[in-house]
């Protein structure tokens, strides 16, 4: 198992942190090393309640490696990060994301894949990829219907940071607290789900999931397909990973 995934186990809570100093990016062996924890010990009966967090107060993460948007990466990076985000609507656990610190990009979808998200009031959260000549393929697919298509639009072509307070009032976090109160304001939370009967809880996590999940998957799926067939084409999505990795400007092919 990938050493940047640890999991503790306490009573029928399992905290699964992702440690990928400095920014926690998921690159393809964290990706896939998260998927088979989680699935693990959501498989094994004994968790009820699954808390999703990163080491570190720079980042809850700042997304998918860039370096694995390569055309001999891109299919296998999308086969392992999607795969794990759906992962998130089959587990029986109710997932909790404590977020510390700026989501951006994969690590945002990350966050939102959960079913409850607390955030502290300081973090914040992005989808940078058109910066990249790029798109995120999650948030294509399910935020308009969350949020409306207008926000979504406005999130995912200017790609500019929102705070988690916009986030709440969005209705993508459910509880923003300062920083120095997330901790604190995760375990409440914990403890509150703790009380309810561990099997109602869990089948009424899966039959809200069951509302969206056959929908979302074929979203995603269809998002992914673009991604590969044609995103994947456009010359400028390969200088603007290029731009990105070699620290400079992108230079834009001129449309006409």
């Amino acid at each position: 198992m990938n050493s940047t995934v640890q999991v503790e186990q306490t009573g029928r809570v399992a905290t699964v942190t992702i440690d990928r100093p400095p920014l926690n990016v998921l690159d393809i062996a964290t990706i896939q090393s998260l998927h088979q924890t989680i699935e693990k010990v959501s498989g094994e009966g004994a968790t009820d309640i699954l808390v999703l967090r990163t080491a570190g107060e720079r980042a809850f993460s700042a997304g998918v490696e860039v370096s694995d948007h390569t055309p001999d990466k891109i299919p296998s990076m999308l086969e392992a990060f999607h795969g794990l985000i759906l992962l998130f609507l089959e587990i029986d656990p109710v997932s909790i994301a404590e977020v510390q610190g700026p989501a951006l990009g994969g690590g945002a979808e990350l966050a939102l894949a959960c079913d409850l998200v607390v955030a502290a009031t300081e973090s914040r959260f992005a989808f940078p990829e058109i910066d990249l000549a790029c798109f995120p393929p999650v948030a294509l697919a399910t935020l308009p219907h969350r949020i409306g298509p207008q926000r979504a639009a406005e999130l995912v072509l200017l790609g500019a940071p929102f705070s988690a307070e916009e986030a709440r009032q969005m209705g993508l976090v459910n509880r923003t607290v300062p920083r120095k109160d997330l901790s604190s304001a995760t375990r409440a939370l914990v403890e509150s789900l703790g009380q309810k009967s561990p099997d109602a809880l869990k089948l009424t996590a899966r039959t809200l999931r069951s509302m969206v999940k056959k929908s979302y998957t074929q979203w995603i799926r269809d998002a992914e397909d673009v991604y590969l067939k044609q995103l994947t084409e456009l010359a400028d999505m390969h200088e603007g990973i290029r731009a990105f990795m070699e620290k400079r400007k992108p230079r834009w092919r001129v449309s006409g």
